[in-house]
């Protein structure tokens, strides 16, 4: 139960992130449950691989190349879901930062 609705408000994060960003665009909230999903998809197998091949250039940039990681993972998110489109590299830069932060006050304010 706990999972379903994390997800609920990961598709409503990407609704409220397309409304206040330019060029980021959802188009149902049909598009933004498939995003939503999609995402922590990518999140959960994807990116830990990522992650492990960059640490390099992570260790290089004290891990400010991950906010890259994670707008990359954003894009490709959007490139795999129809209805739901990212304009570019800096709009999902900022809409990945602004996920992390959703995600992150949304867990903070869960754990009682």
């Amino acid at each position: 139960m706990k999972l379903l609705v994390r997800w609920l408000l990961s598709a409503l994060a990407l609704i409220l992130i397309a409304y206040y960003i330019p060029g980021i665009t959802v188009v149902s909230f049909y598009s933004a449950l498939v995003a939503a999903l999609i995402l922590g998809l990518i999140n959960a197998l994807i990116r830990p691989i990522l992650l492990v091949l960059t640490l390099p250039i992570n260790i290089f940039t004290l891990g400010l190349f991950t906010l890259v990681i994670n707008a990359l993972m954003f894009w490709l998110a959007a490139s795999v879901v129809k209805g739901f489109f990212v304009a570019g590299f800096w709009p999902a830069f900022w809409g990945a930062l602004a996920m992390w932060l959703i995600s992150w006050a949304v867990n903070s304010l869960s754990k009682e």
